[in-house]
């Protein structure tokens, strides 16, 4: 009976888990981008919008939203035998800020998704990852595959600074939800490589 060799003996190591953060305002499409790429079946804590949220939550032009997430959205996927990513999007309304400090801990960085009909909403995240130093990518959403103004003029009305990425991607296509991603772990390891220098 031959025995094994050492090389079959040892057990592949697990993917390096990596913690991102989907965040961005009211209704601009951060479950439709954890729900589009993750493997396994996204954990959402969606709830129906009750009359009392109109005039208070602003879908914008999305009139067809009936539900919003109340504490967060959850998914993972796999990008090689290395790396595996675990999404968290957070609430997009004010009263559930509370949230974002939770959801962030530990995260290597952050997708900012912005709807370029309505830039003010993201401005909370954009602040919000800017004072926390965690890396982030301004994502704008191309609903419907339009956006209302070009990369450089969403850059200027959020005064980001130069280093931060600026994409577009459509929230429903896996493989733009997936480039849109590796971007963020490129600026996240950019960071990482340049820390404490001057």
């Amino acid at each position: 009976m031959q025995s094994p060799d050492a090389g079959t003996l040892r057990r592949a190591a697990p993917p390096l888990p990596v913690k991102i953060v989907v965040a961005g305002g009211f209704g601009v499409g951060k479950t439709t981008t954890v729900g589009a790429i993750s493997e396994i079946e996204p954990l959402t804590t969606e709830a129906v919008m009750t009359i009392e949220s109109v005039g208070v939550d602003d879908p914008g032009m999305r009139v067809g939203k009936t539900t919003t997430t109340v504490a967060m959205d959850f998914g993972c996927v796999t990008i090689d035998s290395t790396l595996k990513l675990y999404l968290f999007g957070t609430p997009g309304q004010d009263r559930f800020g509370f949230m974002w400090n939770d959801l962030s801990r530990g995260a290597l960085g952050a997708l900012v998704v912005v709807d370029s009909t309505r830039l003010d909403d993201c401005y909370p995240a954009v602040d919000y990852f800017e004072h926390a130093k965690v890396p982030f990518v301004v994502g704008v959403n191309a609903f419907d595959g339009h956006l209302a103004h070009d990369m450089n003029e969403v850059r200027w009305a959020l005064a980001v600074n130069e280093k931060v990425p600026v994409v577009a991607f459509d929230a429903r296509d896996r493989l733009s939800v997936r480039d849109a991603l590796l971007v963020v772990l490129e600026r996240a390891l950019d960071r990482a490589m340049h820390a404490g220098r001057p």
